[in-house]
């Protein structure tokens, strides 16, 4: 796994073995941050079900300012740590190893990035219910149908590729 652009643009991560987490793809990374790369200079953002990190570290590589990760996997905090002082980076991020809707219910940013394991479909509503961010970015299955909004949530697009898409909601 590698960051694709900005700062950090083709430094290799570390991963963790075996299939305990999903990765988001590089191509559909690349396609995310193409789309908000005009909203992502100096916010702060969350990477919840964080994986390895790379969804956060290529946020902080395109100019967020801050950086909070969530993973409740020991393994994979260990890898985003690594990730992080490989970087340099480690003073741009908190990180917490937890289950992700108690830290959302009393954290906020400016950008969030959901990415529950895809077999724990309440995982979505829970954290979309607590979710306190201008923009809140939910990874999922294509083939799963989320609301159209969960509280002050509301989606205004769907970005797909492959098995994977993503559901931007905005809070209004």
């Amino acid at each position: 796994m590698r960051v694709i652009a900005g700062e950090f643009r083709r430094r290799v991560l570390k991963t963790l073995p075996g299939l305990s987490t999903r990765p988001t793809p590089d191509r559909l990374r690349e396609a995310l941050f193409n789309i908000l790369a005009p909203r992502i200079e100096g916010v702060e953002f969350i990477d919840a079900y964080a994986g390895t990190g790379a969804v956060g570290i290529e946020a902080l590589s395109r100019g967020a300012r801050r950086v909070i990760f969530i993973e409740s996997n020991r393994a994979a905090v260990d890898v985003i740590r690594q990730n992080l002082a490989l970087l340099g980076i480690e003073k741009r991020a908190e990180v917490f190893t937890s289950k992700a809707v108690p830290v959302l219910a009393r954290k906020s940013a400016d950008i969030l990035f959901l990415d529950p394991p895809y077999e724990l479909e309440p995982e979505y509503s829970a954290a979309l219910s607590v979710a306190q961010a201008g923009l809140v970015l939910v990874q999922h299955s294509a083939r799963l149908v989320l609301q159209e909004e969960y509280g002050r949530l509301k989606r205004v697009r769907e970005l797909k590729q492959g098995d994977n898409a993503i559901s931007f909601y905005e809070s209004w």
